[in-house]
């Protein structure tokens, strides 16, 4: 918050809705305004969408989605703002990725963008429009308990349910946030924006990231860092006790799990199971290998202190979770063991912990632990 606004209190009947040009930032739009509060939306320009193959791919960002995001706001009478913020989202989010990717850990750009970006761009225009809440079309439910506490629970609809990607938030930043769609599922959203006659009703939902065309990583890095990848070694396969095995074209074209696109023959399918970017070094096996037993987990954010048991971990997103025990190694990593082995544990990616419906925290993992 601003020095300016901290001396004066917040307009509790304000809100900043977050338009992506797409339909569940237009409908959580609509309840907002029916549950009477006066709204203000505002789209994120985070990356440029040219004319060449790096950038033309994704309606997200687009001109097309920014123009529907302020014909949704002009519909409704709501006043629309049009925010910058290609340069922070290409310093949080793409560099960052593109590093993660050259250190052999894969990365979850949203979390990164949700925390690092939107909520603080969200929050700062707030703050200069003296309004106390933000919002956001994520499927996500954010309850409040006596002492003023926010929890952050599954959004009802399981298969749209996000939050996952919501774990790096401040308990401060979720204190000043609503989910207008938490509650409802995906059919009853496009239900709701067909019944209002909504431009954004038919848009069809993407599924990959917004700068990445396609969803095919190695061709961004490729095109977006052609310098690193032309000047990245090629190193060994090798199997658990180092025999080489095959040749690998550079770390960052690989990740945990996987197992096409190796151009290792044999009797049976290999996988991906560690990347060892100092060695310069990929390690491959049979698909019983790359099981896990369990994982560190850093750069941690808990909600709430994790003292209640069980604890299921989701380990990447859309991952159906698993039971797991915490053995704490310092207060920055905790060990994670799961009760079952799981398949292609993934440096980079986050682990985020639930008691039941709850969110409790998460953080990024560090090493997976080979399965006996």
């Amino acid at each position: 918050m601003t020095e300016k606004n901290s001396k004066k209190s917040m307009d509790r009947k304000s809100v900043i809705v977050a338009m992506s040009g797409g339909v569940d930032s237009s409908v959580a739009l609509l309840r907002v305004l029916d549950e009477g509060y006066h709204a203000v939306g505002v789209t994120m320009k985070l990356w440029d969408h040219g004319s060449d193959a790096l950038t033309s791919a994704s309606y997200c960002c687009s001109a097309e989605a920014v123009e529907n995001a302020k014909n949704v706001c002009e519909s409704a009478g709501v006043e629309h703002h049009l925010l910058d913020y290609q340069d922070a989202f290409q310093r949080n989010v793409v560099d960052y990725l593109v590093g993660e990717y050259f250190e052999g850990r894969t990365p979850n750009p949203c979390i990164r963008c949700n925390t690092r970006v939107r909520w603080r761009a969200l929050l700062d225009k707030a703050d200069e429009l003296n309004a106390h809440w933000i919002a956001s079309g994520h499927y996500a439910i954010i309850e409040q308990e006596d002492d003023g506490t926010s929890i952050l629970k599954k959004g009802l609809d399981s298969n749209k349910d996000q939050s996952y990607v919501l774990w790096g938030l401040s308990k401060d930043a979720l204190a000043r946030t609503m989910f207008p769609l938490g509650r409802l599922t995906k059919s009853e959203v496009r239900r709701l924006a067909k019944d209002a006659n909504l431009i954004t009703a038919e848009i069809a939902e993407s599924q990959e990231l917004c700068f990445v065309p396609n969803d095919n990583y190695r061709q961004f890095l490729h095109d977006y860092a052609p310098e690193r990848t032309t000047k990245e070694s090629h190193g060994d396969f090798v199997d658990r006790v180092g025999n080489v095995v095959g040749q690998h074209e550079g770390i960052s074209a690989y990740t945990i799990g996987q197992r096409r696109g190796l151009g290792i023959s044999g009797p049976e399918a290999l996988y991906v199971t560690d990347i060892d970017a100092e060695k310069n070094r990929v390690t491959v096996t049979p698909r019983p290998g790359a099981y896990f037993s369990g994982c560190v987990v850093g750069d941690l954010n808990w909600h709430h202190e994790p003292d209640i048991s069980p604890l299921h971990v989701l380990i990447r997103y859309n991952h159906e979770g698993v039971l797991c025990s915490l053995v704490w190694d310092s207060e920055c990593s905790v060990n994670v063991e799961f009760e079952m082995p799981q398949f292609a544990v993934t440096p980079g990616q986050s682990a985020v912990f639930y008691s039941g419906d709850t969110l409790m925290g998460g953080g990024i993992i560090v090493k997976g632990f080979a399965a006996k």
